[in-house]
C-alpha cells in the first residue's frame, strides 16, 4: 500500500507513475475522500475542545451552586454530535483505505517504461543453448515415453493443469528440492522455514494478492482460508504487526511449498505438458531489509536465484521487467528465463522482486533503526529460487539425447544416488 501522505503531497507525480504502469489513478476521488477526513476530524476536535473547555466551567460553575442543567444539556447533545461524526470519520477512512489497497506501487525510477513485456530490457545472458544433431522434443513428447510423466491420469485424477510423476522423474522433482535448499542455506545465508500451506485473508491482503486477484486463488468452502499461491504469502506474514530489531536486517528465509494457482487469467495459454499448472513446486527466496538496503539485496537475491542454473549448467538470460508488465505489489522485478530446446525460447523461471515498503505497510512491518530511534517501515523483496517444475522440465530438454534418454546433471547426481542417465521404466 502506497503511503498517503505522500499521495497528499505528491499526487500528479503518483499520477504520472503510476500510468507508466497502466493505471489510472483516480485524483478527484482521492482528494475529496482526503477533504472530507480532513474536514471531519477538524469538526470533532474542536467539538471536543468546546466538550472540554465547556466541562471545566460546568465544575466551576457547580461548585459555586449555579444550576448548570442547560449547559449539561447542550454538552449531551455535543457529545451525540461527536459520536455522528466519528461514525462518518471512520466510515471516510475505511473508504479512503479501500480506496489505497487498489493502488498498485510505484515503479523505481530505474525500470524501463512500456506498457507491456515487449519492452522488458535483456540485462545479460549466461551459457550458451546446447547444440543436438537430432530435433529435440519438447518434455511432452520427450517424458511420457520414458515412464516420469503422464499427463492422462493426472487429468483423470484431478482435471487440465496437474502433473503426475513416477519413478524417476518424481526422484529428480525431489532432488531437485533438497539440491536448492541446501544451496541457498548452506552457501547463500537463507535460513529455511517450512510454512503453513494455507492462509487466511489477512496474509493474503498483506501480500498484494487480496483483494484485487481472488480470482486467482484457491479457497477453502466456509473458511477463512485459502491454499498459498507462493510461499511468499506465509513467509513475509511471519513479521505481521512486528517490529524487528534493525541489528538483524537483512533477514533471509527459504521455503520449499507447493504452491496453488487458478491460472484465471491463462486460459488457453500453455496449455501442453506442465510448464503452467494448478499446482507445483517451488523454492522460494524472501528478504526483509532496511530501506537503504533494498535494491542492493534485490541483485543478490537474483544472483542467488541465478547460481542454481549454473550450477546445472542450463543457459538463461536475465530481463528486468517494464513498467506495465510488473507485479501488483512490485516496484522492480527481474526474469530469470531459462533456455528450453523443445520450445526453442527462452522462458520465464524465477521472478525476483523489490516491493520496497509497499507490502510492509499493508502488513505493519516495522524496524527500529537502532536504539532510541524511530520505526519505520521495513523494505521486503522475494524471488523463485527456483520453481522446481520448470527446472524439471529445462533439465529434461537440455539434457536429452538421441536415444530418448536423459543425462542428469553431474551437480544433481549426489542427490540421486550417483544416477546418471534416466531410463525407460514401467512404473505405473
Amino acid at each position: 500500500m502506497l503511503d498517503l501522505t505522500y499521495l497528499r503531497e505528491n499526487i500528479q507525480t503518483a499520477r504520472e507513475r503510476l500510468g507508466h504502469r497502466g493505471f489510472s489513478l483516480d485524483v478527484e476521488t482521492f482528494q475529496r475522500l482526503d477533504s472530507e477526513r480532513k474536514s471531519l476530524i477538524q469538526e470533532v476536535e474542536r467539538l471536543r475542545q468546546t466538550r472540554n473547555t465547556t466541562s471545566e466551567e460546568i465544575g466551576r460553575l457547580a461548585r459555586e451552586k449555579v444550576d448548570v442543567t442547560e449547559k449539561r444539556n447542550e454538552m449531551k447533545l455535543v457529545s451525540q454530535k461527536i459520536k455522528e461524526l466519528e461514525e462518518s470519520l471512520q466510515r471516510v477512512e475505511e473508504q479512503l483505505y479501500h480506496f489505497a489497497a487498489i493502488i498498485p506501487n510505484l515503479p523505481d525510477p530505474s525500470v524501463p517504461i512500456g506498457p507491456t513485456d515487449e519492452q522488458n530490457v535483456e540485462v545479460r545472458r549466461v551459457g550458451e543453448p546446447p547444440r543436438f544433431d537430432f530435433e529435440p522434443k519438447a518434455h511432452w513428447d520427450l517424458c511420457p515415453p520414458l515412464g516420469i510423466l503422464d499427463l492422462e491420469r493426472a487429468t483423470k485424477i484431478a482435471g487440465t493443469r496437474f502433473p503426475l510423476l513416477a519413478g524417476q522423474g518424481a526422484r529428480v522433482e525431489r532432488a531437485l528440492i533438497n539440491f536448492m535448499l541446501d544451496i541457498h542455506t548452506g552457501e547463500h545465508g537463507y535460513q529455511e522455514i517450512l510454512p503453513p500451506f494455507m492462509a487466511n485473508s489477512k496474509s493474503l491482503f498483506a501480500t498484494g494478492q487480496l483483494p484485487k486477484f481472488e480470482e486467482d486463488l484457491f479457497k477453502l468452502k466456509d473458511h477463512d482460508y485459502y491454499l498459498i499461491p507462493t510461499a511468499e504469502v506465509p513467509v513475509t506474514n511471519i513479521y505481521r504487526d512486528d517490529i524487528i530489531d534493525g541489528d538483524r536486517l537483512p533477514i533471509k528465509f527459504t521455503a520449499y511449498t507447493p504452491c496453488f494457482r487458478s491460472e484465471a487469467g491463462s486460459y488457453g495459454k500453455d496449455v501442453r505438458g506442465v510448464f503452467r499448472q494448478h499446482q507445483f513446486n517451488k523454492v522460494e527466496l524472501v528478504k526483509f531489509t532496511r530501506q537503504e538496503q533494498s535494491n542492493t539485496e534485490l541483485e543478490s537475491l537474483v544472483a542467488d536465484a541465478e547460481e542454481i542454473l549454473k550450477r546445472l549448467k542450463i543457459a538463461y538470460r536475465v530481463v528486468i521487467h517494464s513498467t506495465g508488465d510488473m507485479g501488483f505489489s512490485a516496484s522492480k522485478s527481474y526474469d530469470i528465463e531459462v533456455w528450453l530446446p523443445g520450445q526453442n525460447a527462452y522462458r520465464e523461471i524465477s521472478s525476483c522482486s523489490n516491493f520496497e515498503d509497499f507490502q510492509a505497510r499493508r502488513a505493519n512491518i516495522r524496524y527500529r533503526p537502532a536504539a532510541g530511534e524511530k520505526v519505520r517501515f521495513a523494505h521486503t523483496l522475494n524471488g523463485s529460487g527456483l520453481a522446481i517444475g520448470r527446472t524439471w522440465i529445462a533439465i529434461m530438454e537440455n539434457y536429452q539425447q538421441k536415444d530418448g534418454t536423459v543425462v542428469i546433471p553431474e551437480a544433481l547426481r549426489p542427490y540421486l544416488d550417483g544416477l546418471s542417465v534416466i531410463q525407460p521404466q514401467k512404473v505405473i
